[in-house]
């Protein structure tokens, strides 16, 4: 495996990508120089502990389309081909067949998951007309579902990773309850002290809000630790001044009736 890797400003200098938190930067750094020659990264989750990220960093570069996750725990780094040029007598190819099967190149060189679900057996009649059905049907929901992710765009603070996020809220496919619970969090969550913290910095990409579920996320309630508005010592200090007055004024009345 070669000792040096390099960085196409296309994607590093992208908007989307000094988008993203800087230790979420940090690890995409630290995950592409840890690459094999075909971009693939078999210990991610241990370079995000040495290197003191988090989970949430992980998962917004699985959101924002930086890195391909499998299920066998290791990733890809999307863009490799962009930023690594290897020559043949030096490359090494992936031990890592079987993920690297999983993908396609498209004409700018980036890696993509391939689509297994449109793999179909269509050798009968009735399969076709199935399919057909099937597709009708998956359209309709397919203009649905962009409708209310307008909604759900149009409510969300941060316009970040439109399509990333697009993407993310039709794999939740939301029916009408829980999409409203969405924008009712969404609304909680727009004045809670996280949100509003140094202008919005640390309001969540969209994308990462939905695939994190955050609409279930419980707001800490702030305890207010200011001083409670009645002052006791004043209030003793008054009381004392009002009994020398109705002391005073009581002696003054008794020497009245003396007189």
């Amino acid at each position: 495996m070669a000792q040096r890797r390099m960085f196409t400003l296309t994607v590093v200098d992208s908007d989307s990508f000094l988008d993203l938190p800087l230790s979420a930067q940090a690890l995409y750094f630290h995950l592409s120089m840890r690459g094999d020659d075909d971009g693939f990264v078999n210990n991610p989750k241990k370079i995000q502990r040495s290197i003191g990220c988090n989970d949430n960093d992980f998962q917004c570069l699985i959101d924002n389309d930086f890195i391909i996750p499998f299920n066998s725990g290791i990733i890809v780094i999307k863009h490799w081909k962009m930023h690594n040029y290897i020559q043949k007598d030096r490359y090494k190819a992936t031990v890592y067949s079987t993920e690297k099967s999983l993908l396609t190149v498209n004409e700018n060189n980036i890696y993509n998951l391939m689509d297994t679900e449109c793999i179909q057996d269509v050798s009968k009649t009735d399969t076709q007309v199935r399919i057909g059905k099937d597709s009708k049907d998956k359209s309709n929901i397919y203009v649905q579902n962009s409708a209310e992710f307008e909604i759900f765009w149009n409510a969300y603070p941060k316009k970040k990773g439109k399509q990333t996020a697009e993407k993310a809220f039709k794999k939740i496919a939301p029916d009408e309850t829980l999409l409203k619970i969405m924008l009712d969090a969404i609304e909680e969550q727009k004045i809670s002290a996280e949100w509003q913290k140094e202008n919005g910095q640390y309001i969540p990409h969209p994308a990462t809000w939905l695939n994190g579920r955050r609409w279930e996320d419980i707001l800490e309630v702030e305890t207010n630790q200011h001083k409670p508005s009645f002052d006791v010592e004043l209030a003793e200090k008054q009381a004392n001044e009002h009994r020398k007055d109705f002391g005073t004024m009581k002696n003054k009345r008794k020497r009245h009736t003396k007189e």
